[in-house]
């Protein structure tokens, strides 16, 4: 169904066909009609930050940044849904036009600058919501919000979602936000990451749960501001790293027409450095706590090959765009037969059945 309408929508622009398509989702899904648009994967549990996934399967945060369709995507076969960024005020995000696919790349670069009616009107929606699986909410900070700052904004939406998230992912990757990058400076993020997890601990005590919190990094990183990350972390209560966000580089589109337009780079292009961000993470955390593997898994072999790299979950945003929701099955299929060929090839070489 979804092969009918991309044509449709790709004549459209890239954030009107985003509306369009939420709201085309939303309508299959009250009308009862979400299995034309996807069949739902059987389960594949998986355990991270002390949580059951149905599947290591998620939407990526940015697609749905109030939660207003939370229960339709959930039912298009999701292990886990991530809504955000939300932040304590709403804010109109960046000028018009802010995003633009690129076909050739299987791509999309957006400059949208965490447009969203606020964490309250995202919490309203999720009190809505029927959905009782496993729901992420990644938070970040105001436009106009200075860094100095920006603990503060953190910290007030981390307080309003604590209660009502499975998981929270602290966004601090965005290119979209001036300055926002500037938190994985070492120092700084050391004194961010270490109040955040202090105020966890606290609510923890308040209310009787400690909701895991995960740190989302960007994909533009060197392998010395790489280490020191992992070193934070290391030393910290984080729960878990996603990785990563989008790109600012432009090698890999070096030559198109939109290559110079502002913004996050997501899609194809970013799939190689981002997976190879989640490898070096991997080795130097040393399974110390689970890591997301996201950025341009357009397949399931991409999906697999995320695995391999040291992702316990995976998450998709731009590959629905080119795929549509059945992405979501394949890349269920595809971790359930990685999953399997390693428990084979120890039962081989035992000398058993594969």
């Amino acid at each position: 169904m979804y092969a009918l309408a991309r044509p449709l929508l790709f004549r459209l622009d890239a954030e009107r066909a985003h509306q369009l398509s939420l709201k085309a989702v939303e309508t299959a899904y009250r009308c009862g009609f979400e299995p034309l648009l996807a069949v739902r994967p059987a389960p594949l549990p998986v355990k991270a930050f002390g949580i059951t996934f149905p599947n290591p399967v998620g939407l990526a945060a940015g697609l749905d940044k109030d939660a207003a369709h939370l229960d339709a995507l959930a039912a298009l076969g999701f292990g886990f849904v991530e809504v955000g960024t939300t932040t304590p005020r709403p804010q109109a995000g960046n000028p018009k036009p802010r995003m633009f696919r690129l076909p050739e790349h299987a791509a999309v670069i957006n400059r949208l600058g965490f447009n969203n009616a606020g964490v309250d009107a995202l919490l309203a929606n999720v009190e809505r919501a029927r959905f009782d699986g496993v729901l992420g909410i990644n938070i970040g900070k105001n436009k106009d919000t200075p860094n100095e700052r920006a603990v503060e904004d953190y910290l007030y939406c981390l307080e309003r979602v604590y209660t009502r998230a499975s998981y929270v992912t602290v966004n601090i990757s965005s290119p979209n936000t001036q300055g926002l990058r500037d938190l994985q400076e070492e120092d700084t993020l050391k004194r961010f990451i270490g109040t955040l997890c202090e105020a966890r601990e606290r609510l923890a005590g308040r209310h009787g749960r400690r909701t895991p919190m995960l740190l989302k990094i960007a994909p533009d990183l060197s392998e010395t501001e790489l280490d020191a990350i992992a070193e934070v972390l290391s030393a910290s209560a984080i729960d878990g790293l996603i990785c990563t966000n989008t790109t600012i580089d432009r090698s890999a589109i070096a030559g198109h027409p939109l290559a110079g337009e502002a913004g996050g780079l997501s899609g194809r292009p970013v799939f190689a450095r981002s997976t190879a961000v989640l490898a070096g993470m991997a080795e130097r955390l040393g399974g110390r706590m689970p890591l997301v593997g996201v950025g341009g898994i357009l397949s399931g072999a991409d999906a697999a090959a995320k695995r391999a790299a040291g992702a316990t979950l995976v998450q998709c945003y731009t590959g629905l765009v080119y795929r549509g929701p059945g992405l979501i099955g394949e890349c269920v299929d595809a971790l359930r037969a990685a999953r399997r060929a390693p428990a084979a090839a120890a039962s081989a070489a035992a000398g058993g059945s594969p």
